[in-house]
């Protein structure tokens, strides 16, 4: 037998680093009530057919099946497109009798598990053919941090404290939506504001009602770029914070062009932005909880990571990780809107097992560059069209779901969350919202058209 280690070539260089084992179909929106009425929000489609996902799939089930280990969650993996002076096989030692395979270029791919090993396997690009190392040829590189020298300096003190907590996304304090949120046992009430609208009586109504409220903030995505525009959001959002908020999301799904201007799209553009909200907010009360901007989780910029129209999110979260963004938040906001199989799974979605199909591999993908950093759900939701009739074409994916399902996972993604010490808030999406067509999102209201809300039940059992 013959040990082979050869010196492995670069040939493109396109090191990405995606975290866990992570599309957002469809994310709904959300009403002001007496103000701007809906604000609809769909994202695009996932792509689980890119080729290096695919790729990273069967090598992670190759390495599975040999090493005995679950590797549905890992701590990290990173690729390359590669060149193997020796062949593929070249990394590893090789049996009495089995001669090298003759494939010189293919995939790289670098895990390491929840327990620290560092594993390498190669596919070839079709992935049919797979080599597991024998160890780990070159040190994988990790993302280099360049932040802004602009930037800056983030206000100390942080707003993170106490225990994990849960809430819902509203259209108004109503009598039947204070009740809902009262059995289910929420402390928070989420609404969302264009820059400019007054909060102060929202923010008046729910402490008066015995709740924290958050804010998620948009704004006029054409000018978002301008140093001024900044500012003028900046010190709409501290207003807020001084009026009394507990919580401001900063912007929402700038990773598409929905809500950034296209062709700017990248999180180092985000972070300045962020700089300045968080700074205003923190200098007009420490205590509100300061919540960077959730993504919309999709696939859909296929293995270039990034169009003109767009970033997948994991590759946006890389950026805005690089760019500094951890200094300028309490807790990284997150949206998890597309499951169909409990929260407690890591494989079974009958579209495919693409990374955020599932809460497990959501919470990794969208955390694990910001280190210690907590997770603030800030959409969370299960859509079930029971009692509602069809889903439209481009949700129809959750045809199956049943209300008393969605009761349970949202249970559960409540459990897992408290469990995991990685989440501060989490968001239920959400309470009362009666619209349903193309955007339909009464389909995620726990409140269902009957008057019922078997998601209060469910929750009140496990937030005693």
């Amino acid at each position: 037998m013959k040990n082979r280690n050869p010196l492995t070539y670069i040939a493109v260089a396109v090191l990405i680093v995606l975290v866990g084992v992570t599309p957002l179909v469809a994310t709904a929106g959300s009403a002001v009530p007496g103000g701007t009425g809906s604000l609809p929000q769909t994202g695009p489609t996932a792509t689980p057919n890119d080729p290096i996902w695919l790729a990273f799939t069967a090598a992670r089930s190759a390495l599975e099946e040999k090493t005995g280990e679950d590797l549905t969650w890992v701590q990290s993996w990173t690729y390359e497109e590669s060149e193997w002076k020796e062949g593929i096989d070249g990394c590893r030692t090789l049996a009495e009798d089995e001669q090298p395979r003759q494939l010189y270029f293919g995939w790289r791919f670098v895990i390491t598990s929840l327990s620290g090993r560092q594993y390498e396997v190669r596919t070839s690009f079709n992935y049919k053919i797979i080599s597991i190392c024998d160890k780990v040829t070159v040190v994988a590189e990790q993302p280099q941090s360049n932040p802004n020298p602009n930037l800056p300096a983030p206000v100390t003190g942080s707003a993170v404290s106490g225990s994990f907590e849960v809430g819902g996304q509203v259209t108004g304090l109503y009598p039947g939506t204070r009740n809902a949120m009262q059995s289910a046992r929420m402390k928070w009430a989420k609404i969302q504001l264009s820059m400019g609208q007054d909060g102060s009586g929202l923010i008046a109504e729910a402490h008066g009602a015995g709740y924290k409220i958050l804010f998620s903030v948009i704004g006029d995505k054409n000018q978002v770029m301008n140093s001024s525009y900044q500012d003028s959001y900046a010190q709409y959002v501290a207003g807020l914070a001084s009026a009394g908020a507990d919580g401001i999301e900063i912007w929402n799904e700038m990773n598409i062009d929905r809500e950034w201007p296209a062709g700017q799209i990248n999180g180092a553009n985000y972070v300045p932005l962020l700089a300045k909200a968080y700074n205003a907010i923190k200098q007009a009360n420490s205590n509100t909880l300061a919540i960077s901007g959730a993504l919309a989780p999709t696939g859909f910029f296929g293995a270039a990571g990034c169009t003109a129209q767009g970033c997948n999110d994991d590759v946006y979260t890389q950026q805005m990780a690089a760019a500094g963004a951890g200094n300028y938040a309490d807790c990284i906001g997150v949206h998890y809107n597309e499951g169909v199989v409990s929260p407690q799974q890591s494989t079974g979605d009958p579209r495919d097992n693409y990374p955020t199909r599932y809460y497990g591999t959501m919470l990794n993908r969208a955390i694990g560059p910001f280190g210690s950093k907590q997770a603030c759900f800030t959409e969370l939701g299960y859509l079930s069209p029971e009692g509602l009739g069809s889903l439209p074409d481009a949700f129809a994916w959750g045809g199956n779901t049943s209300v008393a399902e969605q009761a349970q996972w949202l249970a559960q993604a409540a459990v897992l969350s408290a469990q995991s010490g990685r989440v501060r808030l989490m968001i239920v999406f959400n309470v009362d919202f009666t619209t349903w067509g193309s955007d339909p999102q009464a389909g995620y209201a726990i409140i269902r058209p009957d008057g019922s809300c078997p998601a209060c039940t469910s929750l009140a059992g496990v937030l005693q």
